[in-house]
């Protein structure tokens, strides 16, 4: 069994180069970034391939050895919302072969998002590779959760990814039934691969390392809140601030990190700046731009609970973030994040979408700080369960073993 010794990440609608938490930039840039990252230092040569996006980018970025990140001229050198790149899958397509044809050959193609599995299925039968598939979300999944903003091609083409391709990745068990029970997937084909954690950027620090986050951001003695994510429907947001009011806690403060994303992004953002008021929370709501990593690191431990509403979460990097920083996390029980917050000892899950159901363990931990500070301890112990060196050579082995199975192909 011959290990892979380069790998192609489809990474095509978002760079692992741009900014978490603005536009598209989400948990999926964290994980193609630290993922290749970790594969490049186990031995895996990786070059993710993005569209260039904006004029003037390098052609080539090495970020660290073995690790690169090309940038295909594909279209508008300009940010192209998800709706539009599905008219340029050709094109992104043509420049990946025209890329991959030539000495920077691969053995396998791991492509992240419905996008690019479009473009890596193209890519799966023109050079003869096997495919790799991480989806991160799915479009059936949204539907059931209430949100359906995603083009109608989108269904279409995870079903043809999901029927040809070599190795479907999950995160979590549960997204494994949604391949299967959703999608027609084959079980065979798909292996369960939780994402990581960066334990060395993401720990509890010291009791002076928070106190001088806290001072910074002048927050005194105030119970605060956290929310980090992109805002859009999806991450509910606009369940943070309910649950918030439901407090009627005058001194508790909530931090909504993170920027708009998708076409209904300054929509919803306009939204929330207006539930702020007519909730009169004007003051305890701060509204903070998407921050560099060491920062939200920073934020996680300043934070006393770290609030994870969303209607629907493949896994949830932000509630391990926040767990490996020693930080509660109160979550919406949905999704991967069943599997990172473990009810009643390292968090709360919430099965309701009422705003009181999310008070009453957000109260909990902001009043009694002992049970709390247990939790958080609870919480950081699990995280280590999760760590991208343990899922860079979990799919080191995988993609190996690609090397030895009969390739799959369309029906």
């Amino acid at each position: 069994m011959r290990s892979p010794q380069r790998l192609a990440v489809l990474s095509l609608h978002t760079s692992p180069l741009a900014q978490p938490g603005l536009n598209d930039g989400g948990g999926m840039n964290v994980y193609v970034r630290a993922l290749a990252s970790a594969l490049a230092r186990a031995g895996v040569e990786c070059d993710v391939l993005t569209r260039a996006d904006a004029p003037g980018l390098d052609p080539i970025v090495e970020v660290e050895p073995g690790f690169r990140v090309v940038h295909l001229d594909a279209g508008p050198a300009a940010a192209v919302s998800k709706h539009e790149l599905v008219e340029l899958i050709d094109l992104m397509t043509q420049a990946a072969l025209a890329y991959l044809s030539g000495p920077n050959s691969v053995d396998v193609i791991h492509a992240n998002y419905w996008i690019s599995g479009a473009v890596g299925h193209k890519l799966k039968h023109a050079l003869d590779l096997p495919l790799a598939a991480t989806f991160h979300t799915l479009a059936r999944v949204k539907a059931d959760a209430g949100i359906d903003d995603d083009v109608d091609d989108r269904t279409r083409i995870e079903h043809e990814v999901i029927e040809c391709a070599d190795l479907m990745l999950a995160s979590t068990d549960g997204e494994v039934t949604q391949l299967v029970d959703l999608y027609g997937g084959s079980p065979e084909r798909i292996a369960v691969v939780p994402p990581g954690v960066d334990h060395e950027r993401f720990n509890p620090g010291t009791p002076a390392d928070r106190a001088a986050v806290r001072s910074m951001l002048g927050l005194g003695d105030r119970p605060t809140l956290l929310f980090a994510g992109r805002i859009q429907a999806l991450k509910g947001a606009d369940l943070a601030v309910r649950a918030l009011a439901a407090l009627n806690n005058p001194e508790a403060l909530l931090l909504i990190v993170g920027g708009p994303s998708g076409l209904e992004g300054e929509r919803e953002l306009a939204k929330l700046h207006a539930q702020v008021g007519e909730l009169g929370l004007n003051n305890q709501v701060r509204f903070m731009l998407p921050q560099a990593h060491d920062s939200l690191a920073g934020l996680y431990r300043a934070a006393d609970v770290c609030v994870v509403p969303s209607r629907a979460e493949s896994f949830g990097l932000v509630a391990l973030e926040a767990a490996a920083c020693g930080t509660p996390v109160v979550a919406a029980a949905v999704g991967g994040l069943t599997s990172i917050v473990e009810d009643g000892k390292t968090g709360f899950l919430v099965e309701s979408r009422d705003a009181l159901a999310f008070a009453a363990p957000i109260e909990r931990l902001i009043r009694d700080r002992a049970f709390a500070q247990s939790m958080g301890e609870a919480a950081e112990q699990r995280s280590r369960r999760y760590a991208w060196t343990m899922t860079a050579a979990r799919l080191r082995l995988l993609f190996s073993e690609l090397s030895l199975r009969e390739p799959t192909f369309c029906q």
